[in-house]
């Protein structure tokens, strides 16, 4: 299993939205950027993810997980472009804000650390670990 970041602004879709979803999850559309469409195109079924508020909150909110591997985005017609489809799985009993992220020195090479504008980004093995237990699921 593989682990990966998803960042949403939360007034454009977010944590509650996904939730709203339910089981069925949603397209992760919309993305534009060749780095980020090649990260879902290494997704599987099964990995799981953490959803990041960015703009507005800038924390770490919830699990997701991958429920369909990458397909054509439905929001345009260029098949450059990609997406995977996932769902909520579990809020964090924590929230984890970027300066927490930024702080532990655990996270000293995560991409959020270092690269905050990719939107969707590998999350280490090790990463999640710290990750969970910040955010008080470990």
């Amino acid at each position: 299993m593989a682990y990966w970041l998803f960042k949403s602004e939360p007034n454009v879709f977010g944590w509650d939205d996904l939730v709203a979803k339910g089981e069925t999850g949603e397209e992760w559309d919309g993305v534009r950027n060749y780095q980020a469409r090649n990260n879902m195109r290494e997704m599987k079924k099964g990995d799981l993810g953490v959803l990041y508020h960015s703009n507005i909150g800038k924390e770490c909110v919830g699990i997701v997980e991958v429920v369909a591997e990458a397909h054509p985005d439905s929001t345009t017609d260029d098949a450059r472009w990609e997406c995977v489809d996932i769902k909520a799985v579990k809020p964090l009993a924590k929230f984890v804000t970027l300066d927490q992220a930024k702080e532990e020195p655990r996270l000293k090479d995560m991409v959020l650390v270092n690269n905050s504008r990719l939107s969707v980004q590998p999350v280490s093995d090790a990463e999640w670990a710290v990750l969970m237990e910040l955010g008080g699921m470990a």
